[in-house]
């Protein structure tokens, strides 16, 4: 009889206790929605488009099509429509300041924001940022409640948080956000999948807090009412939540808030380099035992990391003496850095460890229109690059020769560099040897040892062994 009632009593305290954790967290999620819920905002914008009048839903409705078409009957005639937007935002500042994503806002002619009190405001856009898909708005009030934001930094897997938001448009009749609740189910997401190329969806929080569509740009919460990310999107195949949501990492927003809001523009590092991660044949290979560094695919033409000497083939190991881990770090170190700073590179090149210095450069708007440097397109001899004479580089150096080869590229820090030679210099002879073409200046460099003598049209210089 004592062991049943002693049975009984170890559950009922089992119970009390799970009871008592379950009323706290409760206690929590109400005061977290309440708080945080007042400072979040529904956002509605009208985007104006123009589309071709002439619609056809035939199976030949291609280009080719299009342009018979437009041959014998002119250009279709183009109508303006507008397109209604919905989307959330969260009040960072009391005097009007809304923080949202940019794909809320982008291309918008008319910005509406409806407080959680019913007030509608029409808003302005102070500032935006494609590659973190983040920006500001501002309304004309003061006194606004304000969301605090927390540190995402140190967000664990398995925390409870809180979506808020507003969902398909529920705003419009009620202005209270909706308030889901869930845990951080991963961190460190990359959904390249999810983002055109100016857009850069790395590093995301993963959540099964339910976000539906409306609710981007609203806040995800921590049960101490802090803003820990901002919600941006959903992998669904329904169109409808499924259990797999994104934030953007708050963190990632303070550091270009203040920009933000005076409506700088955001500039981010580049290095003009295309990197693949080292796999376990390649770190085997290149005799590496860490799962560290990555390799140069390829280099952008007059690019930082191209100016600097950095080649294809080149193994990455080190930022400023921080261990790259992989792609994604040195891509997240080289756009953290302010453009026009200089960084060390460590890499490793034929073997031999070495300190690269590189001035980080701005990254382009137009990047897909640059174009890589073909290690291919000419022989290189300690940091010397060339190529024969052709009528293009002729007229680009003003060459009157019409033998020798053209200095294309030299490498920093390089014997090359350090002789004098410059590029569209013409080598004309190495050794008192005669060089004709490219063919002549491989077959005579390659028996060179030591220092040599290398006259260019400009005169003689001594290129010395590395």
């Amino acid at each position: 009889m004592k062991k049943c009632v002693l049975v009984w009593l170890s559950c009922f305290f089992i119970f009390s206790v799970s009871a008592q954790g379950i009323k706290d967290l409760e206690k929590a999620t109400i005061d977290v929605a309440e708080k945080v819920g007042k400072a979040v905002v529904s956002i509605s914008t009208v985007v104006k488009e123009k589309v071709g009048e002439w619609k056809f839903e035939s199976p030949f409705e291609d280009e080719f099509f299009r342009r018979f078409f437009e041959e014998f009957f002119g250009e279709f005639p183009e109508r303006e429509y507008k397109r209604v937007g919905l989307g959330s935002g969260v009040i960072i500042d009391k005097d009007g300041y809304i923080l949202t994503n940019e794909h809320v806002v982008s291309g918008a002619t008319q910005i509406k924001v409806k407080l959680s009190d019913g007030r509608e405001f029409n808003a302005k856009l102070k500032g935006v940022d494609k590659r973190t898909d983040l920006a500001v708005i501002k309304i004309d009030a003061h006194n606004l409640p304000v969301a605090e934001l927390g540190d995402s930094d140190n967000l664990k897997i398995g925390q409870w948080v809180l979506a808020i938001g507003n969902p398909f448009g529920f705003a419009i009749e009620n202005p209270e956000p909706t308030v889901t609740v869930g845990v951080i189910s991963a961190l460190h997401r990359y959904l390249p999948r999810l983002g055109r190329r100016e857009r850069a969806y790395d590093d995301l929080i993963q959540t099964d807090a339910a976000i539906n569509p409306g609710n981007s740009g609203g806040p995800l919460v921590d049960l101490n009412s802090k803003v820990i990310g901002i919600n941006v999107a959903i992998i669904t195949t329904s169109g409808g939540y499924e259990g797999i949501g994104f934030a953007i990492p708050i963190n990632r927003a303070r550091r270009i808030l203040g920009r933000l809001i005076r409506g700088e523009k955001i500039l981010y590092g580049w290095l003009g380099i295309s990197i693949q991660n080292l796999n376990e044949d390649l770190r085997s290979y290149f005799g590496i035992k860490e799962k560290k560094g990555v390799i140069v695919v390829k280099v952008f033409k007059n690019s930082p990391a191209y100016k600097a000497g950095i080649k294809e083939g080149d193994l990455i190991l080190e930022f400023n003496h921080r261990k790259i881990k992989d792609s994604r770090q040195l891509v997240r170190e080289v756009t953290a850095t302010t453009p026009g700073d200089m960084i060390t590179l460590t890499i490793l090149r034929s073997g031999r460890k070495k300190e690269i210095r590189v001035k980080v450069g701005k990254r382009p708007e137009d990047i897909e229109k640059l174009s890589y440097y073909d290690e291919g397109e000419g022989y290189e001899f300690r940091g010397l690059r060339v190529e024969n004479i052709t009528p293009y580089l002729k007229r680009k150096y003003r060459i009157k020769e019409n033998e020798g080869v053209v200095v294309v590229d030299i490498e920093s820090d390089s014997p090359a560099e350090k002789s004098g030679i410059e590029i569209g210099d013409v080598v004309l002879k190495i050794e008192g040897e005669k060089v004709k073409d490219k063919e002549d200046f491989e077959r005579i460099t390659s028996q060179i040892k030591g220092n040599c003598l290398v006259k260019t049209n400009r005169g003689y210089f001594v290129l010395k062994e590395r």
